[in-house]
């Protein structure tokens, strides 16, 4: 047995962190704000103290003595080439690749099924560091220029370019301050949504407003492109869309922020811009629908109007009232998780007990057939023009690495496309489905995966993790990542708890609002589960999620401090008071409520992770992460909740911040930073519960 003499204390020294004198007044309530002055991410005393505080944790990450084989099993695990689906552009395929240890993946493309592969778009070649992402937004009508987005340090800002795909070189056009947008093609350009250009030293931080759709003709300055849509009665309001495969119709989605969404659309004649206002398709913010295919004045939309669990509607826009609807795919016990088109057939995704099943069917939803996945996990794919012989898509679960097939659509039949090869055996592993019951009674469902002939005697490191909001769906997945902690012994637990999508709406509903502790309640029961059955104990479980699931970890806990041995908050939203007042913040307001809703504020004030630090707890050993430039959740809800966490922390075990620097929320992270953060987590896990290390120290 490990004794902790294998793992002597290490000293750490936290930075003097100052206070102000700040209040805030709540409907009557004053709130104290003594960290205030850390949401100025600009100011040089800030960056100072981040400069302390990451000297602390890095001072004590370096004392752990398998941090470095951490990261050497990840780089040799991630080592291995890996292949996105193609995208059949005319006569070309385009497909994102990567050798294994390549920053970002490349983009190559090849003419027809045997041409020569050659390199459409490399990131790695734009900075040394590996910071640049690129995402491609789609071609033209005539497959001649393919629109893309580049981001930088991974801020959710970015800036949309043009490449003319026969020759492999970009236009001269470049279109700044992209947030949420595609490109949807009409005629010779496309439409976008965007924001005015933020004022000095408020771009990574500052409240975005008036998201707006233009249209930009090739070959034309930004300056000169039309404004299709805006919304001055409401500046806080989503405003995108795309065109249909025939490009007669612009479809507008209009959301006030994650929840619900109206949808509009323009006609358009082939020749010109749409002007005026847009026809409503489905009215109100309340709803989800989204339009899967047109047909002349046929719609097929998948909604969840009067269908929690959603259905396959087809309206006609002479007569669109709900009375006159066509009901293709009515709503089940399981989720309609999409729908998508391809080879002119409809293919519906439905989500049982959190696992993919694909249906392939006519438009009228007759002939439906089964497509028969590698076996229960995630998928997804299976959508292209109607003409398409072959599509594509992907299958993994958390122990059959991400897997692209080819369907072939006339034949039914699936075949490998590209199978990844990965210096583990799968077979050392089991995974599995349990269910829990929480606090209230609720039936919670969580997936569980370690190693084949686990003993259930309490002394396995085990890592819960969640999400719980946002109608986001946890479904297995692959991450070679994950693989060293497996090998070491543990257990990943991932847990499907309300607020999620899996189980539609109505689980969504009954965790966010009013309901949202239900969410940290789910989490709460999970890992009381696995004590009780024997997987771990307290002195061995560690909890983590990121964004809205560093919101959960923070929320846990400080309600439930004794229960958790380590903790990482990841890019969390820890200020449930303040949220709103940073980027795009207000737009998780009909998820969270908000503080300016004096219904509301009690809600928020008796879970926020920030606003519910006692003084002279001992807290989890824990890790709060966060980085410089995330500018989805700023990284002062990050500072504010480590500054408290460390001046009212009464345990001599560590409380630490690790601030990543030129990263962002995680979305076009280089591989090299994602092996660094990873092994940090794991070395610090399993040091923190005094757990044996194949190549460390042992037991």
């Amino acid at each position: 047995m490990t004794k902790d003499a294998d793992y002597p204390k290490i000293d750490v020294t936290y930075p003097e962190t100052k206070t102000v004198d700040h209040t805030d007044d709540y409907h009557g309530t004053t709130v104290t704000d003594e960290y205030r002055w850390l949401e100025d991410d600009n100011a040089e005393d800030t960056k100072a103290w981040v400069t302390a505080e990451n000297e602390a944790t890095f001072g004590y990450l370096d004392k752990i003595p398998f941090r470095s084989q951490f990261a050497d099993r990840m780089e040799e695990l991630v080592d291995y080439p890996r292949i996105g689906a193609p995208n059949k552009v005319g006569d070309y395929y385009i497909f994102s690749k990567n050798d294994g240890l390549q920053n970002q993946s490349v983009y190559y493309y090849k003419q027809g099924d045997d041409g020569e592969e050659k390199v459409f778009i490399d990131p790695n070649s734009l900075n040394d560091e590996g910071t640049t992402s690129i995402g491609l937004l789609g071609a033209d009508k005539a497959n001649k220029y393919m629109a893309y987005n580049r981001s930088e340090a991974g801020s959710d800002w970015s800036t949309i370019h043009v490449r003319d795909i026969a020759t492999n070189t970009d236009l001269d056009d470049k279109l700044q301050w992209i947030k949420f947008s595609g490109a949807a093609w009409y005629n010779d350009g496309f439409f976008y949504s965007r924001y005015p250009a933020p004022q000095e030293g408020e771009t990574l931080k500052g409240n975005n407003l008036m998201h707006s759709v233009y249209y930009h003709k090739i070959g034309t300055e930004q300056s000169a492109d039309k404004l299709i849509y805006e919304d001055r009665e409401n500046p806080t309001y989503y405003n995108s869309g795309g065109t249909t495969e025939e490009e007669d119709y612009y479809i507008l989605y209009s959301s006030p922020g994650t929840d619900g969404f109206s949808v509009y659309y323009y006609p358009l004649d082939g020749k010109n811009l749409p002007t005026g206002a847009p026809q409503l398709l489905f009215g109100g913010t309340s709803n989800k629908s989204s339009v899967v295919h047109t047909e002349g004045k046929d719609f097929w939309a998948r909604t969840d109007i009067d269908a929690p669990n959603y259905r396959l509607i087809k309206m006609n826009l002479d007569n669109p009232e709900p009375e006159n609807w066509v009901e293709v795919l009515p709503e089940t016990e399981n989720l309609l998780a999409s729908v998508s088109t391809g080879g002119g057939q409809l293919f519906a995704n439905y989500l049982e007990k959190a696992t993919d099943r694909y249906y392939r069917m006519d438009f009228d939803g007759g002939n439906r057939t089964a497509i028969d996945l590698p076996g229960l996990g995630s998928a997804g794919g299976f959508s292209g023009e109607k003409d398409e012989k072959k599509l594509y898509y992907g299958f993994t679960s958390f122990t059959y690495p991400y897997t692209i097939f080819e369907y072939d659509v006339e034949t039914g039949e699936s075949q490998p496309f590209f199978e990844p090869a990965l210096k583990y055996d799968p077979e050392d592993f089991v995974e599995k489905q349990v269910t829990y019951t929480s606090k209230d009674g609720t039936p919670v469902t969580m997936f569980l995966v370690h190693k084949k002939g686990l003993e259930l005697d309490g002394n396995n490191p085990t890592y819960l993790y969640g999400y719980g909001g946002f109608n986001i769906s946890l479904s297995p997945s692959f991450s070679a990542f994950r693989i060293p902690m497996l090998e070491n012994g543990a257990v990943y637990a991932m847990a499907n708890l309300r607020g999620g999508g899996e189980y539609g709406e109505k689980w969504h509903q009954g965790g966010m609002l009013k309901n949202k502790q239900n969410v940290f309640d789910d989490f709460i029961a999970a890992g009381e589960y696995l004590i009780e059955e024997g997987y771990t104990r307290r002195e061995k479980l560690g909890i983590a999620g990121g964004s809205n699931g560093g919101l959960l970890v923070g929320a846990a806990m400080t309600q439930r401090p004794d229960l958790f041995a380590v903790a990482f908050p990841a890019v969390g939203v820890m200020d449930m008071l303040r949220y709103h007042k940073f980027t795009v913040g207000k737009g998780w307001i009909p998820e969270y409520g908000s503080s300016e809703d004096e219904d509301m504020f009690p809600i928020l004030r008796a879970y926020s992770p920030l606003h519910n630090i006692e003084p002279g707890v001992e807290y989890p050993s824990t890790m709060v992460t966060t980085a410089d430039h995330d500018d989805r959740v700023v990284p002062a809800h990050s500072f504010k909740y480590a500054a408290k966490l460390q001046a009212a922390h009464a345990g001599d075990n560590p409380v630490l911040i690790r601030v990543a620097v030129d990263a962002g929320h995680g979305a076009g992270k280089p591989i090299s930073k994602t092996i660094e953060e990873q092994a940090d987590i794991w070395s610090f896990f399993f040091y923190e519960t005094r757990s044996p290390v194949i190549y460390g120290v042992k037991g």
